[in-house]
């Protein structure tokens, strides 16, 4: 089935809810019911399949990779079109019950009426801690993606990685760069990752900062500690990572930054991103 979307351009948002019940009790759904978006990709879903159903409501098909660790990660999509097919984890048996990643498969129509394959993949990586098994955790799944961006590539027209991916991968990605040099999230060999996702050998796209251009941020998470909302002082740690011809047809990326602290339905703000296929 092809999709016929009634727009000229198909809108994905990203958002890490921080426990998609308390998202909703603090206003989410204020957020996301004007806001006319075609996949909505969660991360730190963190609740049972049929509270997300009923949170989400009517009108969505709903793709979730639920953590068998209760009140841990969890990662879902939810879109508006039927997806032709979905797979519940990155291909290592190790993280299969972890709730990091989930992919569906989309048919739309481009400009010319040809069908052109999607796949989206909405993905949580660990926050990691140095010197601890979380940070082994860390590199591990970073090594996975490293081999899964590649098979996508090869798997669909177009492919689409997004999500919570706890790395800062430039200076410009974090209001303190070298105050944050050995903590995990801006770590030289964290960001290594990034570098051959964006390099030659994957020759993937930073969405968003391909926009935005050579800028501050701008960013998409803020410390709940001292003011670090109000002051900016934030992380660009979620992000759309996309293959070229994708990332060629992306025309806005913005962050849906809350006007105040106290209005925030999350620690995380929304990264919705058009795409004109």
């Amino acid at each position: 089935m092809i999709s016929a979307l009634k727009k000229d351009h198909l809108r994905i948002a990203s958002v890490n809810v921080n426990g998609l019940r308390a998202a909703y009790k603090n206003g989410m759904a204020a957020w996301l019911e004007p806001r006319g978006v075609d996949i909505l990709c969660l991360q730190e879903v963190r609740a049972p399949d049929a509270i997300v159903r009923q949170l989400l409501g009517e009108g969505w098909h709903i793709m979730h990779a639920e953590a068998e660790a209760k009140g841990r990660a969890g990662v879902a999509i939810a879109s508006r079109d039927e997806p032709l097919a979905t797979r519940n984890g990155i291909g290592d048996d190790y993280f299969a019950t972890a709730g990091r990643w989930v992919e569906a498969d989309f048919r739309f129509a481009d400009a010319a009426g040809h069908p052109v394959q999607l796949t989206v993949a909405s993905a949580y990586v660990h926050s990691g801690e140095v010197g601890t098994p979380k940070q082994d955790d860390k590199f591990r799944f970073l090594d996975v993606m490293t081999t899964r961006l590649p098979e996508l590539t090869k798997h669909s027209d177009h492919a689409l990685v997004v999500g919570d991916l706890n790395v800062a991968h430039t200076p410009l990605d974090i209001r303190n760069s070298k105050a944050n040099l050995k903590k995990a999230g801006h770590l030289p060999e964290e960001r290594a990752y990034f570098d051959r996702f964006f390099g030659e050998e994957i020759g993937w796209q930073d969405v968003h900062r391909n926009l935005a251009g050579q800028v501050d941020g701008p960013y998409t998470w803020w410390s709940q500690r001292g003011k670090a909302f109000d002051n900016d002082t934030g992380w660009r740690i979620d992000y759309h990572l996309a293959t070229p011809a994708l990332a060629a047809a992306a025309i806005s990326a913005v962050v849906d930054r809350a006007p105040s602290w106290d209005t925030r339905f999350s620690d995380h703000a929304p990264l919705v991103v058009d795409y004109q296929l």
